[in-house]
């Protein structure tokens, strides 16, 4: 059965950042989730660089990756929900997470990187209090 899914419906109206990068890493899809959780617009998005959203001290790490990614065809991190830094075109930092997925050419070769981006800033600070709690409680029961 043929699908009647619009799929740029589709990905416009998914609440969680939907973003291409062609395979010289410059961005082609970017979808009005990812303007609200990085605050560029698709206009000054598209075209750019990742190196807009990915913290300075990351990048080099981040290119190595993604180059060995486009030229072995392969990404390490399959279905594996990476957590990693974020910045806003502000300048804040966010946490995200995300999955990444390949798209392939006719001719078998990786054309495109598509990522699904969730903000979890909120849930890691919360996570970074709770642990603070608990630290500063062993601390209180610690024998003395």
């Amino acid at each position: 059965m043929q699908s009647t899914v619009d799929y740029q419906a589709l990905v416009a109206a998914v609440g969680d950042a939907v973003m291409a990068c062609d395979a010289a890493g410059a961005i082609t899809l970017w979808n009005p989730a990812c303007e609200r959780m990085f605050g560029f617009t698709e206009a000054e998005a598209l075209g750019k660089s990742l190196d807009i959203i990915i913290p300075q001290r990351q990048q080099q790490r981040h290119w190595d990756g993604y180059n060995q990614t486009m030229k072995s065809g392969i990404t390490k991190y399959g279905n594996d929900v990476l957590r990693v830094p974020a910045v806003h075109k502000d300048g804040h930092t966010l946490s995200i997470a995300f999955t990444v997925a390949l798209l392939h050419s006719p001719d078998g070769k990786v054309s495109s990187i598509v990522a699904v981006v969730r903000d979890e800033s909120a849930r890691f600070a919360e996570e970074r209090a709770l642990k603070k709690r608990l630290t500063e409680l062993e601390m209180q029961q610690a024998p003395r």
